[in-house]
């Protein structure tokens, strides 16, 4: 049996122009050899799989090697690899600057990279601060690691850092192209730019993922063979799953919900796939963002031809349900439930007022055709012009009832106005009473009926024409705040008051404020009202609460000059009663006969 060899191994850039996706990076890097400006402690920082170990010994082979050197020679002797992640002791790092003492016996410089740096200890990095500060002329130091937070700032500030990206779906998926046709695999563009998607930016785990798929499909290499090998749904299925939602069939919905589970796929995943097919749809609604869609071009002519369906409100809103079941989906003590609620909320979304799937015909055309009748559509004008033609009838008949009773009753004009000036003279001298639009009329009394105050119809035309005549002739009246009322009130008058204003707040679910006006019984000076209180944070709450207090006590005891003046008295908490026997001593205050009773039946407080 051949020894395998995996295509991350396999496949390692040995130059600079194989590094997939760091254009950036190797440029820099090459352009510094050529000149001779390279620095002597390098930081590769970056995620996993995008070539930082890779850069790191390219970089160590190149700067060893001259014109008369073979191309493949690697200089092992003058490259050292420490793995920080075993090694991250203060011996370990002191063995290491011992060799850095010793010059290179073939090539130029003594290159040592040290693996996932972030792991050496606290006294190891500040062991390592002065050779890496000043190494020898021959040394050069490559650091590599993943969390580059972890790293102490005197460290990097002796680095030059290079910032490693994420390798992107296009990128990827091109470099698995020349991995197949290398290997003679036939690949489905398609299935690569899957691989590529769960690699999530990672070329070793692309090249991982593309390995296992390979052993379980052989040459040919599948959309669905991928799929189902990598346990991801399948673009068809959230296209068919979105064709059911723009068609409204709910039950269907469910049926291929109920599919998918059973298929063994994760309800959590399915939704957020969900919202992400949204968001590619609505990204395919516009020329200037369809470059955003990292698919291949037969799935992009299919996501192209559906955003046609959707509208663009529908998806925004397809989004934010997708996306709020998402977030609710763990803390769900039904999940199966909270995903199916949100696929019925999909398919029943309502845009610009009407159903995605509203048609122009009650009955279908089919039914006039058996007929013979042929189907008229009714546009929504003609619809809002009937409409208001059959309420300007019923308006019209209904203002000829309302003239025909007024003109019947025995109300004279002088009587009307007689009426009017009797009102306006009551409002002048009562400030609190409210002007009404609606005017009485005098209706001629009958024995042996009930009589009602009968008052003119807001709908007939000569009542619109009288308030329109009086609403000219009316001046505004201003309210005088000398001629508000201050009649005399007792104390008594003042608590009773009080105690029902407790008992609306606490009807009103103010409860703190009801046991508040109920515990706190204030007295009267002069037009001052006193209130004490046992301590500060009471008086906040009463001063919040005194706008709406004085505002009752005005209405109520007719007296606009109320004041309320609030006294913080911290010894007034002693008559509370907190602990039982400073409830049993206020219970005997109020009745003696209980401690006979106690006596008597031998009780405990």
């Amino acid at each position: 049996m051949e020894h395998f060899i995996v295509s991350a191994r396999k496949y390692r850039p040995q130059t600079f122009k194989d590094v997939v996706g760091q254009q950036a990076i190797t440029n820099t890097l090459l352009n510094a050899i050529e000149n001779n400006h390279l620095a002597q402690a390098l930081l590769f920082t970056g995620p996993r799989g995008v070539g930082k170990t890779s850069c790191a010994r390219i970089l160590a082979k190149t700067i060893n090697q001259d014109e008369n050197e073979h191309p493949d020679e690697d200089f092992a002797f003058n490259i050292f690899e420490l793995d920080a992640a075993s090694n991250n002791s203060v011996d370990d790092i002191r063995s290491l600057i011992d060799q850095v003492r010793i010059p290179p016996q073939v090539g130029k410089y003594k290159v040592y990279i040290i693996d996932e740096v972030h792991m050496l200890s606290q006294a190891a990095f500040n062991a390592f601060l002065k050779t890496l500060e000043e190494p020898p002329k021959h040394a050069i130091f490559i650091l590599a690691t993943t969390e580059k937070h972890k790293i102490i700032p005197t460290i990097l500030s002796r680095c030059q850092i290079f910032d490693f990206k994420r390798i992107t779906v296009t990128d990827a998926k091109n470099h698995l192209m020349q991995v197949a046709a290398q290997e003679g695999i036939t690949a489905d563009e398609d299935a690569l730019q899957i691989i590529a998607q769960k690699a999530d930016g990672a070329m070793r785990d692309a090249l991982s993922i593309f390995d296992r798929v390979v052993s379980f499909s052989g040459k040919n290499l599948t959309r669905q063979a991928v799929t189902e090998n990598l346990n991801v749904l399948d673009y068809e299925t959230y296209f068919k799953t979105t064709d059911l939602i723009l068609e409204n069939n709910i039950p269907q919905l469910l049926i291929e919900f109920n599919e998918i589970l059973s298929q063994g796929f994760d309800g959590h995943h399915f939704i957020s796939g969900l919202a992400s097919h949204f968001r590619d749809l609505l990204v395919c609604k516009n020329q200037a963002t369809i470059n955003l869609l990292e698919v291949g071009q037969q799935t992009k002519a299919k996501y192209l031809e559906q955003s046609q369906k959707a509208t663009h409100a529908f998806l925004i809103k397809g989004i934010e349900l997708a996306n709020d079941c998402d977030l609710k989906y763990k803390t769900s003590r039904n999940q199966r439930l909270l995903v199916e609620l949100c696929l019925m909320q999909l398919a029943s979304i309502l845009v610009d007022g009407e159903k995605k799937n509203d048609k122009p015909y009650i009955i279908p055309p089919s039914y006039f055709k058996e007929k013979g009748i042929k189907p008229v559509k009714i546009s929504s004008e003609v619809k809002e012009k009937a409409l208001e033609k059959t309420e300007t009838e019923k308006q019209n008949n209904t203002l000829s009832q309302v003239e025909e009773k007024i003109e019947s009753s025995a109300t004279t004009v002088s009587e009307i106005t007689q009426n009017k000036d009797v009102k306006s003279d009551i409002q002048e001298d009562n400030p609190e009473s409210t002007i009404t639009t609606e005017t009485p009329v005098a209706v001629e009394k009958k024995p042996g009926l009930i009589h009602r105050e009968r008052r003119t119809s807001g709908l007939s035309l000569s009542s619109i024409k009288r308030k329109k005549e009086h609403e000219e002739n009316k001046e505004e009246q201003i309210i005088d705040p000398k001629n508000l009322p201050k009649e005399k009130f007792t104390e008594s008058q003042m608590q009773g008051a009080w105690i029902e204003y407790g008992k609306m707040q606490d009807k009103k679910g103010e409860r703190i404020i009801g046991s508040m006006f109920a515990m706190n019984i204030p007295t009267l000076d002069e037009d001052a009202i006193v209130l004490e209180l046992p301590n500060q944070s009471m008086k906040v709450d009463m001063e919040a609460a005194q706008s709406g207090l004085l505002q009752f006590m005005f209405k109520k005891l007719k007296n606009y000059s109320i004041e309320l003046k609030i006294i913080v008295n911290e010894e007034a908490s002693k008559k509370y009663a907190f602990t039982p026997q400073d409830k049993y001593e206020k219970l005997r205050e109020k009745n003696p006969l209980i401690d006979k009773l106690r006596s008597s039946f031998d009780l405990d407080i």
